[in-house]
Parts: structure tokens; C-alpha cells; sequence
């Protein structure tokens, strides 16, 4: 594979704009190529030795160049053999700070800048606007890296006093004896042997990790060398014995030094959420005292949580042991999300330091040119080549990760630290063929089985189709929105739309495309199994009775599926599973809980389910009353089956309304309130319609029209403006938008006139339109069909849609709230 792609391939989707064009300067390189082929014919050779100096002296006296002095950035030699002067400026900006400060700290830029010194000879325009786009790649790159920096080092402080806030809260429920730093009851060579031990495992994680070249830690995330002791003297005493152990054993493989700066640890403050008396001024506070100025964050949205919330009551509490397992998890996951970040940004300094590598060593090797290596001396003098904060830190993430979080353990930290990536497995791929090879069978031999015993004529056909038909339709309608989910998967990643992290999905448990069309196709096997089990549609002579058990296929397939998604054991992708089921709970408490995309998303989902909803309520009247024994239809003569037959349909809407209306309120952002009203807009639209297909009449009709109109436009237009983003009439690419993904902007022109024909397929339910050969609950399912068609296609523009937001503004990483909420007023120094 071409470095071009490769670069791409390995780009933090969120972040693409940040990285270094290198294809764009692939393109002023390949101008400049052109050109020294139209005017020689030939490849560039340098020019001769001894004609050199005469050359450089003739481009200063003709004054097309001044004279420059030798940059320490340059490369070596006389300035006769130099291409370019490198130079870096100084550029300072004003940042602002809290509020409450009235002064303001001053940040130095670096602006790097290379003067090309061949501009006079023919061609030189194109070098030096090449030269010119290398320094803005350079300087937006440069600028991009450290304020992302920042940005992580500002993180590492307010995890070091989380971490100190734990550190203290273990030490009071090991040990409840001990009050206000004061060890009552407490084993001091037990815990001097315990904290030898774990400074002795940081320390060998330290060596195997660290490399030799690396310097000392800053001090961001100083609790690795953590030690839970309650004043100075027990301080120094056990730091004498560490040190004396350290000195003894922690000596690396190439004789460097392995000893934490024990020194430096002895005089840095332990966290903004402590006090530090007077007594001991400069000393280490004691750990206890963290727990006075520490309350317990409500980082778990329940609906206790927004009751409190709605009511004003503070949610803020003291800490109680109880809650140690839950504040340890909760910080576990800061740490795993926060090293995620940390490789991120390694891997962005890394790629893009290789992609100027690449383009200086192309641009040498067309222009026969030697301008690499002090170009490239240059950018290893940046702040991207030549700073090591996040290697450091990463350092530091992963030693206390593993002291903390895995008991010392390196091998289980850092495999919880860097998840390996899901391997695609062969046997998944076998599976699928070998199932939708089965349900292609199965389809067939369906086909000619009704075809041969004439199935359709028979006069237990129409029995057959309302009563039967709607129970297995139902597994139709969830095959197919897994089928469109697999494809929306398969595009997402070949678009390089980062589902994953948009959904929340935890690392490495994601479902790929391959897993859902097996899980689809499985479902698909045994619906179509059950159906033939069946086609028997004659009854008893004499009792006029069908077969119980054959009737009842249907509905142990759904309990089936059922105990299956609510299955406890780890088999058949549990996590996915939980997170669904996690998702429907919020939505069916759609006020009580913090609306997540994946939330709404789902209800989303769900508002396309309409006949599946309907679906299941039929089964719980055809099974509950006992009509399967005859194989009657006599739920729609039932008025309470008429009344669930409106509530089912507007539930899912009902669901969607009520978390606009959470984020009304929540987020005070007024498009949620016109979201809402779209969505009421479609509940009278279907109340409408059914109360139209049930008592017929002129009037219901008319208002099923009107309202159907109303609803229909609106979500067409909120479809393919607010959530798609298109139709933006100013736009670098006309009616559409901005940034696309897909290059062929038919594509979308395209989806645009589906999703206007698909959202006004309800107009048969108005129109009684109807098809000779169809039966009518066949027409309905068909409908039904369509709008998860066009549900489907709806998924992958709304998620590109997000997905380019979240580039727009670099949002690459997922806000993980923190347990502890530190008084800092109240910790500051005297």
C-alpha cells in the first residue's frame, strides 16, 4: 500500500483536517514534475561543482535573493549548497484565564518559516508556493499538537487529585480505625512491607516501559510514587526505606538509574482538593484530610437523579464505603479513556512527523535537490518532533493504572489499556454463507410448495393471511432493519464515519457488519423453518381444530429471541445486547434520563417499527384469548384491541417527543421544541389514519389527508436539512453541503427524492390503494417495508451528518464525568 493511503487509513477520523495535506502537496510536487519535464525533456542533473560559486554569485549581485547567515536549523556545509534557510519565530498570544483573575498569562508560538534560495531559476515560483504550503502544513500541525497537549496535561491535574481523593478513600475503608490522620490499630511493617512491594512493581513496570533517552516527569501524574501516610515523620521513615531498597535494586538493564525522584515527590502538593496546615508547610498534607473537602459527583443519570435535579436538591453527597467499588470502577474507565487520547495523540505526532519525512525525501528526489535534511532538522526541532509530554505521561497513565487498577499486574493493565483490535474471523463468513444459503432454500422451496398444492385458492387462504401472515411478518420486519443496519455498518466504515465512538459503544465489543448479517440471516432461517412447519392450513374434519403445538411455532420463536436478548451468560454478543437493552430503557423513560445519541437514535429506530409493534400486540390477543386454537381472527371486533391499536402506533413517537422535550429543557436549545412538534405532528397523523382504515368514512378521511400532508412535509424537510444537513443553497457544493464523503453528489440528490417517496407511502392507507394480487395484509407489510428501506438509508446521512460535525469541531474523544467534586477554595495554600 501507497504511503498515501496508508496515511489516511490511519488518521483519527475526527481530526482529518489536522493532519498534514499530504496529498495536496503530493499534487504541487507532481506541478513541479510536469514542469522540469516540459523544459528539459530530461531529469534535473546538478550543476557542476566548479560552476557553482560563479552561479550563487551571479543570483546575489543580479538582487533577486539577499544574503542570508547560516541558520543553526540549516544543514551543514557553505551556503553555496544550501536550497533553503530554515528559520523559527517567536510569536507571542495573550490567553485568557478564569474570570475571577484579573491578569493574564502570555503563551509562546513558535512559527516556523523556510526561505527558498533558487526562486530566480526557472521554475523557482513553483518550488517556493510548495515551500510555502510546507510551512503552513508545519505550523498548523505544530499549532494543532500542542494545544491538544494542553488540553491532556490540564486532564493529568485533575485526574492526580481524583486519584489522591481514592488513594485516601481506600486507606478509610481498609482501615476505619484511623481518624483525621491519626493511625489508630494500624500494622506499620505490614504497611511498609505492602508499599515496598508496590513501589518495587511500579518500579519494574517503569523499567520495562520506559526508554532510556526518556527524561523526568513534570509531576502531572504524580500519584505512581503515592504513598498513604498521615504526617512527616512516617513520610521520611518509610521514604528512607524505598529509597534504600530503590538504590539497591532499581538499577535498569543498561545501568541507568530506575529510582523514582523521590526527592521531588517529597515537595510537590498532593492536590488542590487538600489543605496544608502550617504545621507542615511544604510537607506532604496528610491523605485523610482530602476526604473533608470532598463530596461524591451524581455521575449516574437515574431518574432519583433528574427528580433531584428538577427540585433543586443538591446532588453532591459525603462519601460512604459503600460507594469505593463504584468511585474505583468509574475511575477506571477516566484512566482507559484518558490513555486512549494519550495514543491518539502519539500517533498523531508519529504519522505526521513520517508524512514530512516522506514528502521532503519526493521533493529531493524530483527536484535533485538536497533540502530534506535541513528542512526535516527543522521540524524535529518543533514542538511536534521534539517534545515528549505524551510519551511521559503515557508512562506515568500506565504505572499507576497498573498499581491502582490491575494490583500490580502489568500484563493485565496494559491489555485493559490497549485492547486488542477484534480480529475478523473466517468462520463468520462461513457461517453467514451457509446460513443465507439455508434461507435461500428455505424461501424456495416455500415458493413451491404454495405453488404446487395451490395454496393461494384454496379458501382457507384469506383465514390463512389474517391470521398467520401477521405473526410471521413480524420476524420480516426485524430481519430486514438488521440487514439495512449491516449495510449502514459496512458504508460507515468504508466512509470512515466513526460509528463506534459517535454510538458510545465500548472498545472493541462493537458488532461488524459480518456479525449482524449472521445474526439476521440466523433469525431468517428459523422464521422461514417455522413458516413451512405451517403451510398445513386444513383442519380437522371432525373437531375443526388445528394442531396446538403446530400453532404455537410462532410464538415460541418469539420467546425464543426473547431469552435470548435477555440472556444473563456471555454468549451471543452480550455486551451489544446489554447495550440495547440499556438504550430501550432509556427510551421507554425517555424524561427521566440524560438523552445519549444512541438514545434517540434508537428511538428513531423504532418510530419505522409501527407494524411490528401491531404485530406483537395480535400475538398477545391471538394467543392470549385462545383464538390459535381455531385459527380465528377475532381481535378486531374487540374494542379494547382497537384501542391498544392506536396507543401501539404512537408509543414509539410518544418516546421520541418525550426526550425533545428533556432536551428542551436540559439544553435550552429551541430546535428540540420544533423537533417535538414534528413529532406530535406524526402522533395526529396516525391517529388519523387509523381511525380512517378502522370506521372508514368521509370525514376521518379528510383528516387523515390534512394531517398526513402537515406531518409528512415537515419530516421530510426536517429529514433532509437538520438531520442529513443538505439543501444548503450557499454551499461549495451546490443544494448539498459543504463537506461530503461520498465523491458522486448524485448519490445524495438521490437519497433526497427516495426519502420524499418513502415518507409519502402512507398515501395507499389513505388512498385505499390496491393490488389485484395482493392480499391486503400483505399491502400493508409491504408498506411497512419501505419505510425500514428508507429508515435505513435515513441512518447513514444522519450519522454523516454527526459524524462531520464531530470533525468540524475535533471531537475525538468521550467525556467521562469524574466521581469526586474537590472544594479547590478551600484547598488552597495559606
Amino acid at each position: 500500500m501507497k504511503f498515501g493511503k496508508e496515511f489516511a487509513s490511519q488518521m483519527v477520523p475526527e481530526w482529518q483536517y489536522a493532519y498534514m495535506d499530504y496529498n495536496y502537496l503530493k499534487i504541487l510536487l507532481k506541478e513541479i514534475k510536469r514542469f522540469k519535464q516540459r523544459t528539459n525533456n530530461k531529469p534535473l542533473v546538478s550543476t557542476p561543482v566548479g560552476l557553482k560559486r560563479k552561479l550563487t554569485f551571479y543570483r546575489a549581485f543580479s538582487g533577486l535573493i539577499q544574503r542570508h547567515i547560516k541558520s543553526p536549523n540549516s544543514a551543514g556545509g557553505d551556503i553555496e549548497d544550501q536550497v533553503i534557510l530554515v528559520r523559527a519565530m517567536q510569536q507571542q498570544q495573550q490567553s485568557s484565564v478564569d474570570s475571577s483573575d484579573s491578569s493574564s498569562s502570555s503563551h509562546h508560538h513558535v512559527h516556523y518559516q523556510s526561505n527558498f534560495l533558487m526562486s530566480a531559476e526557472a521554475g523557482g515560483e513553483y518550488e517556493l508556493f510548495y515551500f510555502r504550503r510546507l510551512d503552513d502544513e508545519l505550523n498548523k500541525v505544530n499549532k494543532f499538537y500542542r494545544d491538544k497537549v494542553d488540553e491532556v496535561l490540564k486532564e493529568a491535574v485533575e485526574l492526580n487529585k481524583q486519584m489522591d481523593a481514592l488513594i485516601a478513600f481506600r486507606i478509610k475503608a481498609e482501615n476505619p480505625n484511623i481518624d483525621d490522620g491519626v493511625f489508630q490499630n494500624f500494622d506499620r511493617n505490614v504497611e511498609m512491607s505492602r508499599l515496598v512491594s508496590d513501589i518495587a512493581a511500579s518500579t519494574a513496570a517503569l523499567n520495562a516501559s520506559t526508554p532510556s533517552r526518556a527524561k523526568s516527569t513534570k509531576g502531572y501524574m504524580g500519584v505512581i510514587e503515592e504513598v498513604e501516610l498521615s504526617n512527616r515523620n512516617d513520610a521520611e521513615g518509610y521514604m528512607d526505606v524505598i529509597e534504600e531498597f530503590l538504590l539497591n535494586n532499581g538499577e535498569n538493564s543498561d545501568g541507568t538509574s530506575a529510582i523514582i525522584d523521590i526527592n521531588e515527590h517529597k515537595t510537590t502538593s498532593s492536590t488542590v482538593c487538600e489543605e496544608r496546615p502550617d504545621s507542615i508547610k511544604g510537607s506532604r498534607p496528610t491523605p485523610l484530610q482530602v476526604l473533608n473537602r470532598v463530596k461524591l459527583n451524581n455521575t449516574l443519570e437515574t431518574p432519583c437523579s433528574t427528580i433531584k435535579g428538577i427540585l433543586n436538591i443538591s446532588m453532591n453527597r459525603k462519601l460512604s464505603l459503600k460507594d469505593l467499588k463504584k468511585v474505583e470502577g468509574q475511575l477506571k474507565r477516566t484512566f482507559i479513556e484518558f490513555y486512549q487520547k494519550l495514543r491518539l495523540l502519539k500517533s498523531y505526532s508519529f504519522l505526521n512527523l513520517l508524512a514530512f519525512s516522506k514528502i521532503m525525501k519526493k521533493y529531493d528526489k524530483i527536484t535533485s535537490r538536497s533540502a530534506a535534511k535541513a528542512y526535516l532538522n527543522m521540524v524535529d526541532d518543533s514542538y511536534l518532533g521534539s517534545s515528549d509530554e505524551v510519551t511521559r505521561l503515557m508512562e506515568r497513565v500506565e504505572a499507576t493504572f497498573i498499581k491502582h487498577f490491575s494490583n500490580s499486574n502489568r500484563r493485565k493493565g496494559i491489555n485493559i489499556l490497549r485492547p486488542k483490535a477484534k480480529r475478523e474471523r473466517h468462520r463468520i463468513t462461513f457461517f453467514i454463507g451457509l446460513l443465507v444459503g439455508g434461507t435461500t432454500a428455505l424461501l424456495l422451496a416455500l415458493i413451491l410448495i404454495i405453488h404446487a398444492r395451490h395454496i393461494l385458492n384454496k379458501k382457507g387462504s384469506t383465514q390463512y393471511m389474517e391470521t398467520m401472515f401477521p405473526l410471521y411478518s413480524l420476524f420480516g420486519f426485524v430481519v430486514l432493519h438488521m440487514v439495512m443496519y449491516g449495510m449502514n455498518i459496512y458504508f460507515w466504515r468504508r466512509y470512515r464515519v466513526n460509528h463506534p465512538f459517535i454510538f458510545g459503544f465500548k472498545q472493541g465489543t462493537e458488532l461488524g457488519y459480518r456479525e449482524v448479517f449472521l445474526l439476521s440471516s440466523g433469525l431468517a432461517v428459523l422464521a422461514f423453518a417455522s413458516v413451512l412447519a405451517n403451510l398445513d392450513m386444513e383442519m380437522d374434519l371432525i373437531t375443526k381444530d388445528f394442531k396446538a403445538l403446530t400453532e404455537l411455532i410462532p410464538l415460541g420463536l418469539v420467546c425464543l429471541v426473547l431469552a435470548i436478548t435477555f440472556c444473563p451468560f456471555d454468549i451471543i454478543y452480550r455486551s451489544s445486547r446489554f447495550f440495547l437493552l440499556r438504550c430501550a430503557l432509556h427510551c421507554i423513560s425517555s424524561p427521566l434520563y440524560k438523552v445519549t445519541l444512541a438514545d434517540f437514535f434508537l428511538a428513531d429506530q423504532l418510530t419505522s417499527q409501527v407494524q411490528a409493534f401491531r404485530s406483537l400486540e395480535f400475538y398477545i390477543c391471538y394467543y392470549g384469548w385462545g383464538d390459535y386454537k381455531l385459527r380465528t381472527n377475532n381481535c378486531k371486533d374487540n374494542d379494547v384491541y382497537k384501542t391498544f391499536f392506536y396507543i401501539v402506533a404512537v408509543i414509539p413517537f410518544w418516546f421520541r417527543f418525550l426526550q425533545c422535550i428533556r432536551r428542551l429543557f436540559e439544553e435550552k436549545d429551541p430546535m428540540q421544541g420544533y423537533n417535538g412538534l414534528k413529532y406530535f405532528s406524526i402522533i395526529l397523523s396516525i391517529v388519523m389514519r387509523t381511525a380512517y382504515s378502522l370506521n372508514k368514512g368521509l370525514v376521518w378521511q379528510v383528516l387523515a389527508w390534512i394531517t398526513s400532508a402537515i406531518a409528512g412535509i415537515v419530516s421530510t424537510y426536517w429529514d433532509i436539512v437538520f438531520d442529513w444537513g443538505l439543501l444548503q443553497r450557499n454551499s461549495k457544493n451546490r443544494w448539498l453541503r459543504d463537506k461530503l464523503l461520498i465523491s458522486h453528489k448524485s448519490i445524495y440528490f438521490g437519497a433526497i427524492i427516495l426519502d420524499v417517496l418513502l415518507r409519502f407511502a402512507w398515501l395507499q392507507t389513505v388512498l385505499n390503494f390496491e393490488v389485484s394480487f395482493l392480499h391486503r395484509e400483505a399491502m400493508i407489510t409491504v408498506v411497512a417495508s419501505l419505510e425500514i428501506i428508507r429508515r435505513g438509508i435515513w441512518n447513514f446521512f444522519r450519522l454523516e451528518n454527526e459524524h462531520l460535525n464531530n470533525v468540524g469541531k475535533y471531537r475525538a474523544f468521550k467525556s467521562v464525568p469524574l466521581p469526586f467534586n474537590c472544594d479547590e477554595d478551600e484547598g488552597e495554600d495559606e
